[in-house]
């Protein structure tokens, strides 16, 4: 074998995560996903869809003369993409040369029976144009990485075709009409992008590039349509047979089983098509499609956050994770969202995976793989409580019947236990940038506590229910306390009384001091600009107040708050308002459009156009919400996908934005497309969807007050008002020592375990007078005194 010069390449890259078209079959037997940008094929995912195992595939096309024709399909034509019907991801592509020379229509599939893409290819010549070569050139990036990959030349059963291995996952690219020449190479030095740019055709060719950053390239027939395949498989041996197996079958029986597939999946959904008026997608089949697609057969229920790589050009093997993971905050969106369109046995096999994967105290990872194993290794309160109301919305939806409720009891027991051990601050809030108070997670962590307090009053636990019930009370009589702010200069610029902050640190342990005015860092900005005071922080997050059932729409304090977000964060698109997630984000491009490096500006988000629609429902503003809803539509890419951030700046066409248009970041946002699929229902309903009845009922109708107040070792409170008792709550089984009269008076309480992996002491101190003390230190069961004692002081 001719081995290739250039090892090992230029150092690899990603592609751009600006995607067209995301598919894949609805067969298990078929285990690869696919992505479109710029008129090519992106990633290929195999053989879960959390590995990618390709960069890109295209065409280019020459007229074999040196320093002649060289036009390269994604950045040299001109790209249409149509789908074959609503919500059946079935791409055809016509890239247009710019110069008019030729146009390429492709049709591309994932074969339902093996795992194969199929691209069935034809070049027209433009009039009077002759002498046209074409060329495929694949780029793998087998298992997560462009290094360290090995590609080959070989034959399977007499035909020609071109490997790649890394990993231990093998790939294979045939062609039903052969292959006029082939080559393998290093990229940047012998690959055949470089070949064809300085010679018009192969004029090098190697057999073997072995360990590195490489590339395959081979002339195919111009003058007729053709299909190629890219076939899969641990061993070159299976991944060809995947690859000969589709050729044979050939594309029309594929496209055929692959439509059908999808078409008998959205014939049983909720009819929440919108009129289409004067846009020409049908965006709430192309959101559907796009959730199904995230999903990976050998781990049923799993589905990840993005078939995309925010800013993939700038990253390189360092980022092996992409958004091609699983968050447990986005997969309950997700659920939630096919809850909404109806798809109530894809919702219940998110819940299946959710109970697999969670950790033994309870919680669930910030991020992980689909098999469970862990990528970043934070802690986000919120996600441990999401899927005990995915629980509870899956109930309500018929998804889980009452009989089957108990099986999902220890799961939801190890949640709630998790969350009133270390809850209610967070180490990472659902941006996973800051650690402390903040509105979404608040609301979150009390929405699902009184959702397994009902569970466990339903299944006879009822000192359990109780005491997740007073928690929550605890903890949402709290909130203003630890979040809301007055009389600050915000708030007289804004002109409000107050609003609620987007996150106030935790401080020294004592929850009755929480420093609202301390410093937060924000991440993510120049090192000059990375502080900021908290009560100069906000956004929209606090209306999770709202959505989960805490506050009225119509409170007061809520809208103050959504004044000063709207002061803040707010940008007017062509298409209408989107929101930042607060003031001074710093995730997004630069301002000169450079891609996020660490540092830049945070851009607008179409999901919290949604989550401002939801609002509008809310607060009896249907109309509002329709609005908001065709601002969401108007924020998607020409092919219909919702992107994570969208432009908000003047265009810069030289780095492809364009304000009001997607940016660089993830596209498509599985989580943005599951706000929309909510927001119709939600529209339809005249209701919120997802909006727990058990906060509503408590706090908004029956207003209910808390009885008592809470206090842990690691979470003190040093003042509690009049009128209540106070529950000292302790890791192991005590007996507390305590007293309301400065130990004239002395009483001794039990510490008995909750069933939460607590022990917990309800002090009997709602008579003691404002102005006392209420202090207390305890005795372990061996007989030895904590030595130290606390004071918690009564106010009136």
């Amino acid at each position: 074998m001719k081995d290739a010069p250039g090892h090992p390449g230029i150092q690899p890259r990603w592609t751009s995560s600006a995607k067209d078209g995301v598919g894949t079959a609805l067969d298990a037997r078929s285990e690869v996903w696919f992505t479109l940008s710029h008129g090519i094929l992106n990633e290929i995912y195999y053989p879960r869809v959390d590995q990618a195992c390709t960069r890109d595939c295209g065409l280019i096309v020459t007229d074999g003369v040196p320093g002649g024709l060289f036009v390269e399909e994604k950045r040299d034509t001109a790209t249409e993409v149509r789908r074959a019907a609503d919500g059946v991801p079935l791409h055809m592509l016509v890239n247009r040369c710019r110069a008019g020379r030729f146009a390429i229509h492709k049709q591309i599939v994932s074969d339902p029976l093996h795992s194969t893409v199929l691209q069935r290819i034809s070049l027209k010549p433009g009039r009077g144009v002759s002498g046209l070569r074409l060329f495929v050139l694949l780029a793998p990036h087998l298992v997560n990485g462009g290094a360290d990959n090995t590609a080959w030349l070989a034959t399977y059963k007499g035909a020609d075709m071109l490997f790649a291995s890394g990993d231990g996952t093998t790939l294979a690219l045939a062609c039903d009409a052969g292959f006029k020449v082939r080559s393998v190479g290093f990229v940047g030095i012998s690959d055949g992008w470089q070949i064809l740019r300085r010679q018009g055709h192969l004029a090098e060719v190697y057999d073997r590039a072995a360990d590195g950053n490489v590339a395959l390239v081979a002339e195919i027939d111009a003058d007729r349509p053709l299909l190629l395949a890219i076939g899969f498989g641990r061993k070159p041996e299976e991944a060809a047979f995947q690859a000969a197996s589709s050729l044979a079958r050939g594309y029309e029986r594929a496209e055929a089983e692959y439509a059908a597939a999808w078409r008998r999946w959205q014939a049983g959904l909720e009819p929440l098509d919108p009129l289409h008026g004067a846009t020409p997608h049908n965006f709430y089949r192309i959101s559907t499609a796009v959730l199904r697609t995230h999903e990976s057969p050998r781990f049923p229920g799993g589905t990840i956050a993005s078939l995309s790589i925010p800013w993939g050009t700038s990253k390189g093997d360092d980022d092996m994770g992409g958004y091609h993971l699983v968050w447990a905050r986005d997969l309950v969106e997700t659920a939630g969202a096919l809850l909404a369109c109806g798809a109530v046995a894809d919702a219940r096999r998110t819940l299946e995976y959710l109970r697999a994967v969670q950790e033994p105290d309870g919680h669930w990872l910030q991020n992980c793989w689909l098999d469970g194993t862990a990528y970043w290794h934070g802690l986000q309160m919120d996600e441990t409580a999401y899927p005990i109301l995915l629980l509870d919305l899956a109930f309500r939806s018929g998804a889980v019947p009452e009989h089957e409720l108990a099986g999902y009891w220890p799961m939801v027991r190890a949640a709630a236990g998790f969350i009133v051990r270390n809850g209610p601050a967070t180490e990472q809030d659902r941006w996973e940038e800051n650690a402390g108070y903040t509105p979404a997670t608040l609301a979150v962590e009390i929405a699902g506590l009184l959702v397994a307090a009902e569970l466990a009053q339903r299944l006879g636990e009822t000192r359990i229910a109780g005491f997740l019930r007073d928690t929550a009370d605890a903890w949402n009589a709290d909130i203003d306390a630890w979040i809301h702010v007055c009389g600050t200069d915000l708030a007289d610029e804004v002109g409000v009384a107050g609003y609620y902050l987007r996150i106030a640190p935790e401080g020294d342990r004592d929850l009755s001091r929480i420093p609202r005015h301390a410093r937060v860092t924000v991440r993510n900005r120049p090192a000059s600009e990375t502080s900021i005071a908290a009560e100069a922080l906000v956004g929209i997050d606090a209306l999770a107040l709202v959505r989960f059932g805490l506050r009225a729409a119509n409170d007061p304090r809520i809208l103050d708050t959504i004044k000063v977000v709207d002061h803040l964060t707010r940008v007017d698109l062509p298409q209408g308002p989107a929101w930042h997630r607060y003031n001074g984000d710093g995730y997004g491009e630069h301002a000169d459009g450079r891609p996020f490096d660490g540092v830049g500006q945070g851009r607008a988000w179409p999901l919290l156009t949604g989550e401002r629609a939801h609002y509008a429902i809310l607060a009896g503003d249907l109309e509002g919400a329709a609005r908001l809803r065709g601002t969401m539509e108007g924020c998607a890419s020409h092919g219909g996908l919702l992107p994570e951030q969208v432009w908000d700046a003047g265009d810069i066409p030289r780095q492809g934005l364009f304000r009001g248009r997607p940016s660089g970041s993830a596209m498509p946002l599985v989580w943005a497309h599951a706000e929309y699929i909510k927001l119709l229902r939600s529209l339809r309903d005249e209701a919120v969807f997802d909006l727990p009845p058990q906060t509503v009922l408590r706090y908004l109708i029956e207003k209910r007050a808390p009885r008592l107040r809470d206090w842990r070792e690691a979470w003190r409170r040093t003042r509690m008002p009049a009128g209540q008792n106070v529950r000292i709550e302790l890791c192991e089984a005590a007996t507390i020592h305590w007293s309301t009269d400065d130990w004239r008076h002395v009483t001794d309480t039990p510490a008995e375990d909750t069933g939460l992996g607590m022990f917990a002491a309800e002090l009997t101190t709602a008579h003691a007078p404002a102005g006392s003390r209420v202090v207390f230190t305890w005795r372990h069961p061996d007989g030895t005194w904590r030595g130290q004692d606390f004071a918690i002081e009564v106010q009136g």
